[in-house]
């Protein structure tokens, strides 16, 4: 787990007391070792410390990347109010996107991903089926899916994706929670390329180039009022961490979440 905090001590002349640093140090209150380990952030960048801490990279690399989404475009997000979706959708309008659609798992997400987010559409995955609701808010089909979820929502989006589109495959939730009775099971690909849909997996590890390009659009966009950083943070001691995390992995929360110790 990505973790930000402030030197305390330092024995190294690359990083000074008082210096904001990111490392994965994953949950802890104090970590140590060498310099080399501790990406130095700039404080100025971003009004908080935990912009540092999204899933920018992710959203960005998959919607700019590996969709190269442009003009034009039809977009549209699976769990699209998580730390990763509530980016991507916004990166998909200021990329040049003509229509960008979600799903989430609530009505309060669905209002939320519209509203203050700037998604041309969403619905709530749990009402009704998938396949129709795509086919009434892209009733010409869509050309880029950016999945995080998989299952029904990836088959959904098989029925309403143009010949040609461009799958980003990020993640596939509904393959992964619940227990066994709940999962999907893996996509099919033999649909895919019968329509000759490019499905374009790929990595979250990210190179420090990838991260730097996520950053400089970011700052940009915040700065010129095209972007909502959507964050959660959860006030608490070390002991509340995991709590948190079970909390994300249930939806209990929207957009990116950290962990502010006290």
């Amino acid at each position: 787990m990505a973790a930000i905090g402030t030197v305390v001590r330092s024995d190294s002349p690359e990083l000074e007391v008082g210096d904001l640093v990111q490392s994965m140090s994953g949950w802890s209150e104090y970590s140590a070792g060498p310099a080399g380990s501790y990406l130095k952030l700039d404080r100025e960048l971003f009004a908080d410390p935990g912009y540092h801490l999204g899933q920018g990279p992710t959203a960005y690399y998959g919607m700019a990347d590996v969709a190269a989404v442009g003009e034009g475009d039809v977009v549209f997000v699976s769990g699209a109010a998580g730390g990763v979706g509530s980016l991507a959708g916004q990166i998909a309008k200021c990329l040049g996107a003509a229509r960008v659609i979600g799903s989430a798992g609530s009505p309060a997400k669905v209002n939320y991903l519209v509203n203050e987010l700037g998604y041309d559409a969403a619905f709530d995955y749990h009402d009704g089926s998938a396949a129709q609701r795509l086919k009434e808010f892209a009733p010409e089909g869509i050309s880029v899916f950016f999945d995080v979820v998989g299952g029904e929502q990836y088959e959904a989006a098989l029925q309403a994706a143009r010949p040609g589109a461009r799958f980003a495959l990020c993640g596939s939730l509904s393959s992964q929670l619940g227990d066994a009775s709940e999962r999907f099971p893996q996509p099919d690909r033999t649909a895919a390329e019968a329509k000759g849909i490019e499905l374009l997996p790929f990595s979250c590890y990210h190179t420090p180039d990838q991260i730097a390009a996520w950053r400089e659009h970011f700052s940009s966009w915040l700065s010129e009022g095209r972007f909502v950083y959507p964050q959660t943070v959860v006030e608490g001691g070390i002991e509340d961490v995991p709590q948190a995390f079970l909390s994300l992995l249930q939806g209990s929360y929207r957009g990116n979440v950290s962990v502010r110790l006290s």
